[in-house]
């Protein structure tokens, strides 16, 4: 049920984007509490703002007014992923070779479920993250199929 209703929420939200040059990143529909949430994430190279989200969240609500996908009160939020947007796809790794990355994988990987550090490469479905072991940088390279969450790391 929840994916049919990202599928087609991603769906109706994909023209309003094309026409803003923005970017989806992800949908979700969540429960929290009493309460449904339907988050969408939108992104631009430069960032959005919170008025770039409200035209988005009034467009996208019409839209789903219209077509009435989802039976039951929900809360509609559209919002910019942050700091630590998610790594969603193979495009979003090419895309963010040389940012520091956390990762968590499926399985242990070469003694660890989970790698943060520096994505220094993306090709042929390999991520190669260099990271710090102690006090010494060492790289990994992990299958693509592996990786079950990625997202960018903020460091201080």
């Amino acid at each position: 049920m929840g994916s049919k209703i990202v599928d087609i929420v991603e769906e109706l939200v994909r023209p309003i984007l094309n026409e803003k040059d923005m970017e989806l990143v992800d949908v979700e529909y969540v429960k929290e509490g009493k309460n449904w949430f339907l988050r969408v994430y939108i992104d631009t190279e430069e960032g959005v703002d919170i008025t770039e989200c409200g035209a988005v969240s009034e467009q996208l609500s019409a839209k789903l007014d219209e077509s009435d996908p989802i039976k039951g009160a929900y809360f509609l939020e559209v919002s910019s992923p942050g700091a630590e947007r998610p790594l969603k796809s193979k495009n979003d790794f090419i895309k963010n070779v040389n940012n520091n990355v956390y990762v968590k994988l499926y399985a242990p990987f070469e003694g660890a479920k989970e790698y943060e550090g520096i994505l220094i490469n993306f090709e042929g479905d390999i991520a190669t993250i260099e990271y710090k072991d102690k006090t010494r940088k060492k790289q990994v390279e992990i299958p693509y199929n592996q990786i079950a969450q990625a997202r960018l790391a903020v460091v201080f």
